[in-house]
């Protein structure tokens, strides 16, 4: 009896290791995630925020007026805008970086490192300070450099489509950084002996990086593939800090819709059933990753 006591202890023991971890997930983010929901089909605002009487049922009608919305539909044609062209960029350029900082180990590779890395830790505000002098009308860099080819200066932030990818190239650099870190510690898993033995059947360096390097980073790919699409779908700070959403809505993001709805107008009820679209379409979007991973490693 006490053998088979000891044993369901030991049992046990497992589950007093992830309680912490359980818990502060159910506190912060399934319990929120519930009360967010419910708030979702009802009216509640500052008001209904001061006297919970006041706060009324509306059904799924917060949903239906948000898709009639013209402000959250351009809001989703934006996020599709910074997705598509974003990730890619993201993804392929950080995977660059890292294979060529990995082909050196002096000093100055590791330098490049830290620089690459630098921006994905810098508060957002200074980096929103010295971008906007780059973007000036009058006096930025970016039109000064403009100049010397005789090319006219181009309104960065005010123009409805250049403010699109003056902010995405701004969160473009902003995270490389990261990105570029998890590759790096990929390639450096990988077994020295792969390339020893393409090297003795005469494979060149090309050869090498496409049948050995790229297969063998399918994971970091997927992992920062995951990561960056869900980054780019909540794409929030930069609108928020560069632009406000504008020129014309031209570059608000759904993230900042809700944020503007929630926090500016304080329609709690109108702003949570927004951020249950978004994340519907961050789910909808993970799920068909996994299914495109999975279909890959069963070929």
């Amino acid at each position: 009896m006490s053998s088979l006591v000891k044993q369901l202890n030991k049992h046990k023991v497992p589950y007093l290791f992830i309680a912490p971890a359980v818990i502060l997930l159910t506190l912060f983010s399934i319990i929120p995630i519930i009360i967010a929901l419910v708030i979702s089909f009802t009216d509640m605002d500052l008001v209904g925020l001061a006297d919970y009487s006041n706060i009324s049922g509306v059904g799924i009608s917060n949903y239906i007026d948000i898709f009639k919305d013209p402000i959250f539909l351009k809001a989703m044609y934006n996020t599709l805008i910074y997705v598509v062209v974003g990730v890619p960029m993201v993804v392929l350029a950080s995977m660059g970086v890292a294979l060529l900082l990995n082909y050196g180990t002096g000093w100055l590779f590791k330098s490049f490192r830290v620089i690459y890395y630098m921006p994905s830790i810098t508060n957002i505000v200074a980096v929103a300070v010295v971008w906007g002098y780059l973007y000036n009308g009058s006096y930025g860099l970016f039109n000064y450099v403009l100049s010397w080819f005789g090319l006219p200066a181009q309104q960065w932030l005010q123009d409805p489509v250049l403010a699109k990818f003056s902010l995405i190239l701004l969160a473009f650099w902003k995270s490389l950084g990261l990105n570029m870190i998890i590759f790096l510690a990929a390639l450096q898993g990988i077994p020295r002996s792969y390339y020893e033995a393409a090297e003795i059947d005469g494979a060149t360096g090309w050869k090498k990086l496409r049948y050995i390097t790229v297969p063998l980073l399918g994971f970091a790919t997927f992992f920062v593939t995951i990561t960056t699409l869900i980054g780019w779908i909540q794409f929030f700070e930069e609108p928020l800090v560069m632009t406000k959403g504008g020129p014309l809505n031209a570059t608000m993001s759904m993230a900042l819709f809700i944020y503007n709805n929630g926090f500016q107008l304080s329609k709690f009820g109108y702003a949570a059933s927004g951020s249950f679209v978004l994340f519907i379409i961050i789910i909808i979007a993970t799920l068909i990753q996994f299914a495109v991973k999975k279909k890959e490693v069963e070929y």
